[in-house]
C-alpha cells in the first residue's frame, strides 16, 4: 500500500465481489489495491459451513472457497492493504481516500464492496448475552452447543440452513418465525422437516432472551393468539437478514430506501468512477455467484471509464 501512487482502482472490501474484481483488474494490468479492514479476506462466506451452489465445486466450505479466491488474487500479484477508512473525497477526477491513521490514498476509480452486516432483533437480553449464548453465525458457534437445546430465529434461507446445521449436532432445535410459512426455498424447508429433533414454532416472535451469566431460555409471543411461552435452551441463533454497510458512502452515493447503493448490472453509481458490487448494491439476488459477476462487471466499467477520462 503506497500513498505516493495514483491507483487505477481501489477496491474497498475483500469479499467475493471485491476479490473477483481484484482478479479481473490484475489480469487487465490495472494498478489496483484491495483495502480490507479485517485480518482475513472473504467477507461473510468465511463463516459459511458449506457452499453447495457455486458451480464446479459443490460442498466446499465457505472458508476454503474464500482461501481459493485469495490464492487466485495472490497468484496474479494483487496488492492488499489493511485499514479503516475515515473519509472519501469524490470532488475531483481523482478520488482521495483518507484512512483513520491519516494515510491518504489516491485513485482514478473506487469499487465499493463492503457487503452487509447481521440484523438484530432488538429485544431485551440480546446485547447482554451476545457471545454468551446469543449468536448470529451457527457455523461459527454451533459446535459450542453440541448435545444442547438451541433456537434459530428467522424464516429465510439462512435461518433454515442454520437450523439444519444445528440439528446435526444439537439435542433439540427450535425454529421460530413470525409468519405461518417460511420464505426459504422449499428444498431447504423439506430437508429441515426431515429432522425429528426440530420443533417448528410459527406465528411467533422472541420477546426476551433470558439467562444468568449465560443464556438459559427465551420468552416467545404468538402474534395471532397473544399467548406467551418460555422455552428453556442454551443458545439463540439470530438469522433475520442483513443490513448494508453503506454508512460511509450514503451521504454521496445514491441509495434505495433500505440503504443499498443504487447501481445496475454495470455497477455504476451516480458518481462517475465509483462502482458498487456484491451485497451492498441494489439487486434481486445476493449470492456468491452474483457477487463475483458484479466484480467482473465493475472492472469492465472501470476500464471503460479510465479509457474515456484518462486517455
Amino acid at each position: 500500500m503506497d500513498n505516493s501512487e495514483l491507483y487505477d482502482i481501489i477496491i474497498i472490501g475483500g469479499g467475493p465481489a471485491g476479490l473477483t474484481a481484484a482478479i479481473y483488474a490484475s489480469r487487465a494490468e490495472l494498478k489496483t489495491l484491495v483495502l480490507e479492514k479485517e485480518p482475513m479476506c472473504g467477507g461473510q462466506i468465511i463463516n459459511t459451513y458449506e457452499v453447495d451452489n457455486y458451480p464446479g465445486i459443490p460442498g466446499i466450505s465457505g472458508f476454503a472457497l474464500a482461501e481459493k479466491f485469495k490464492e487466485h488474487c495472490d497468484r496474479l500479484g494483487a496488492v492488499f492493504g489493511e485499514g479503516e477508512i475515515a473519509s472519501i473525497d469524490y470532488s475531483g477526477p481523482d478520488k482521495h481516500i483518507t484512512l483513520e491513521n491519516g494515510t491518504v490514498l489516491t485513485t482514478k476509480c473506487i469499487i465499493i464492496s463492503t457487503g452487509a452486516a447481521y440484523r438484530k432483533l432488538g429485544v431485551k437480553g440480546e446485547e447482554e448475552f451476545a457471545g454468551m449464548g446469543v449468536s448470529y453465525c451457527a457455523t461459527c458457534d454451533g459446535a459450542f452447543f453440541r448435545n444442547k437445546d438451541t433456537m434459530v430465529v428467522g424464516g429465510g434461507d439462512v435461518a433454515v440452513e442454520d437450523a439444519i446445521f444445528l440439528a446435526r449436532m444439537c439435542r433439540k432445535v427450535y425454529i421460530v418465525h413470525r409468519r405461518d410459512e417460511f420464505r426459504a426455498v422449499k428444498t431447504l424447508v423439506t430437508a429441515l422437516h426431515g429432522y425429528e429433533n426440530v420443533e417448528f414454532i410459527m406465528d411467533s416472535v422472541v420477546d426476551e432472551i433470558k439467562g444468568d451469566k449465560m443464556v438459559n431460555g427465551a420468552v416467545l409471543h404468538n402474534v395471532k393468539t397473544g399467548e406467551s411461552r418460555f422455552v428453556e435452551l442454551s443458545g439463540v441463533f439470530i438469522a433475520v437478514g442483513n443490513k448494508p454497510n453503506s454508512e460511509l458512502f450514503a451521504a454521496n452515493v445514491d441509495t434505495d430506501e433500505t440503504g443499498y447503493l443504487k447501481a445496475g448490472e454495470n455497477c455504476e453509481t451516480n458518481i462517475p468512477g465509483v462502482f458498487a458490487v456484491g451485497d451492498i448494491r441494489t439487486k434481486q439476488l445476493r449470492q456468491i455467484i452474483t457477487a463475483s459477476a458484479d466484480g467482473a462487471n465493475a472492472v469492465t466499467s472501470a476500464e471503460r471509464y479510465i479509457n474515456q477520462y484518462y486517455a
